[in-house]
């Protein structure tokens, strides 16, 4: 049954998506525009997310104001309140990824990043889920520099795999 007045939750989840939007907006209007593109250039998917977000966004907090819709879902209303410490442990994964990244390159900060994320979901196999993350890092940097020409930050480990740039 929906509620006669705003519902808090569903309000600032609404706004934080309209957020997102602008941040989106604001991100797809620094990608510098070149002539080399007649029609479809690197700007469209960022304006395409963000008009998403911002539309999205903007039905969600009108349906916040006219009561939510979360009250509406069972597994929402009954749902335990949220885990601090994985939350903590995501938040640690994307700090982690931003302070690693330029020192020790790609590979080992997203191995570093995917291992706390998996930490958050609950799993305790850290060697495991460390060596699947080191596996997959190196086969996505190996696809982007190698194969797409897109430089993704080399580090120690890409040093030693693919030999230091000259």
């Amino acid at each position: 049954m929906r509620q006669a007045r705003p519902d808090r939750a569903d309000l600032g989840a609404g706004l934080f998506v309209v957020a997102l939007g602008g941040l989106a907006v604001w991100q797809a209007l620094a990608i510098p525009t070149s002539p080399l593109y007649a029609q479809v250039g690197p700007k469209l998917v960022p304006w395409l997310i963000a008009a998403g977000l911002l539309v999205l966004g903007v039905l969600l907090t009108l349906e916040a104001l006219r009561g939510g819709w979360s009250a509406d879902i069972p597994d929402i209303a009954e749902a335990p309140p949220p885990n601090p410490r994985s939350l903590a442990l995501l938040l640690a994964a994307l700090l982690a990824n931003l302070v690693l990244i330029e020192p020790l390159g790609f590979t080992l900060a997203a191995t570093v990043q995917f291992t706390l994320v998996a930490a958050a979901f609950g799993s305790r196999a850290w060697l495991r889920n460390a060596a699947i993350a080191f596996v997959v890092a190196l086969a996505a940097y190996t696809l982007f520099v190698k194969l797409l020409g897109v430089n993704i930050g080399a580090g120690l480990v890409e040093g030693l795999v693919f030999g230091w740039p000259e």
